[in-house]
């Protein structure tokens, strides 16, 4: 008996340190690196505006989430908290679709590291590494959850330390004008070139599901709530950080960015990273962000398996998914469950092999469907949680969303707005269509699950 307690559990290996940087990576991902320049595109210099908005609903659901994991720590958080506070359609859905998203993010993923691989290696396979790539993340997941956690850490610190080399290098040619002659270039160019609003204020609207794209995968710390030592401590102190570094790493590294090169001259074929790089006269800044995007990559593959796993743990301890998926290794690791994801990304390197370029549009917008689905599930899960509780059990909450109920409001218009702007754009609307039925199916899968079940008694 002890032997089967002992394999359905997962153990508690992640430290502060490894939240920490988690969540700061889960911020920082490709959707910055390259997803910027198709949004300053639509946006220009509002942009930033776009991102510190879309942060600022970020730290609203984070608090909403971080409030009931804090309380509650365990495994599928968001799912569990949905069948909980919402009801078990609700978490069934939300489970199964988180799953399916992270599967759709990290199918992309993996073709980017192919395409990445191609910068120095030219003319081999480009599914090759794409298979390489989700053969060693997989490995890695196999590997003690602290072992997961360190090496999600080495990821993160990669692209932290990147950003934050280029702003302040950016801010010395912006201030001092150090790689231009000693003349400081200034902020004159956010101002110019068809002023802070070049394409008015639809600019700025259509850019909201790029901005959010770029965010998906912050939610990911709710997922770590099983396996954190200290939950209290170390998923406060992430949190409540979260606004403050999407405020440097996507807001003050744009700033730099669209001061250095106006906006109208940041082409979207090319990361305005690299273009900044190239600036500060750093001659091999493209196999530099190359590397960085690269481990940015991995790290989305990484975490996506991760997350898709421990989401599959979730659902079999609730019988949502077959029991097989709920066992764990002596390590404390959903293996079976690990394998599953794995799977189902082998079909994802197989398409993505043969598709055009249009469907990794197609999949990013579908891939934020699922993702506002789960960011507005936490907030409703919340309000639900809140409603349950007694006053005084109120007053006793130790970590608290702040401005609820407002905030919660707040924050749920503003994903039902980016849901509708997504039907303004040929490239995104294909989310609306694709969305709805997987909801549907998943609705019939539920029931039909049901249904068998009553049969079988």
């Amino acid at each position: 008996m002890k032997n089967s307690v002992e394999e359905s559990q997962l153990h508690r290996g992640l430290e502060q340190r490894h939240i920490t940087l988690m969540s700061l990576g889960a911020a920082i991902g490709v959707g910055l690196f390259l997803g910027s320049a198709d949004a300053i595109k639509l946006a220009g210099p509002s942009i930033l505006l776009a991102y510190a908005l879309g942060g600022l609903v970020i730290y609203i659901i984070m608090r909403a989430l971080g409030e009931m994991a804090i309380k509650n720590p365990v495994a599928g958080s968001f799912s569990r908290y949905a069948r909980d506070y919402i009801g078990p359609l609700a978490g069934f859905i939300t489970g199964w679709n988180y799953w399916f998203l992270w599967i759709v993010t990290c199918m992309a993923e993996i073709t980017a590291a192919g395409i990445y691989m191609q910068f120095w290696f030219p003319g081999t396979p480009q599914w090759a590494w794409a298979l390489g790539a989700l053969v060693i993340m997989a490995s890695v997941n196999f590997l003690a959850v602290k072992a997961y956690g360190e090496l999600e850490f080495w990821f993160a610190l990669i692209k932290i330390v990147t950003i934050i080399f280029m702003i302040v290098l950016g801010l010395g040619i912006i201030l001092l004008g150090i790689g231009n002659g000693g003349v400081a270039i200034g902020f004159g160019n956010l101002f110019e070139h068809g002023g802070f609003f070049p394409n008015g204020f639809s600019g700025l609207l259509m850019s909201f599901q790029m901005v959010m794209f770029a965010y998906l995968g912050v939610e990911m710390l709710g997922i770590t709530a099983g396996e954190v030592k200290d939950p209290k401590k170390a998923l406060s102190r992430a949190i409540n950080t979260v606004f403050w570094r999407i405020l440097i790493f996507y807001v003050l590294s744009l700033t730099v960015i669209m001061s250095i090169y106006p906006w109208d001259e940041i082409s979207p074929k090319q990361s305005p990273f690299v273009m900044t790089f190239e600036q500060i006269g750093i001659k091999e800044a493209a196999g530099i962000i190359n590397f960085v995007v690269l481990t940015a990559a991995l790290s989305s593959c990484n975490s996506g398996i991760f997350s898709t796993a421990r989401m599959l743990f979730n659902l079999a301890q609730q019988n949502e998914a077959p029991k097989s998926f709920g066992r764990t290794t002596k390590r404390g690791i959903p293996g079976i469950a690990i394998i599953a994801s794995a799977v189902a990304l082998l079909i994802g390197v197989y398409l993505n092999y043969i598709v055009s370029e249009k469907v990794f549009v197609w999949v990013t917008s579908i891939a934020t469907f699922g993702a506002i689905w789960t960011w507005a599930t936490i907030l409703i899960s919340h309000l639900r949680y809140r409603g349950k509780m007694a006053k005084e059990e109120k007053k006793r909450l130790e970590y608290k969303m702040p401005w609820f109920p407002f905030s919660s409001y707040f924050a749920l218009a503003f994903l039902a707005l980016v849901v509708v702007l997504l039907a303004f754009s040929k490239n995104t609307i294909i989310a609306l269509i694709v969305g709805p039925i997987w909801i549907i199916l998943l609705v019939a899968c539920y029931y039909g699950f049901r249904l068998n079940k009553k049969v079988s008694k």
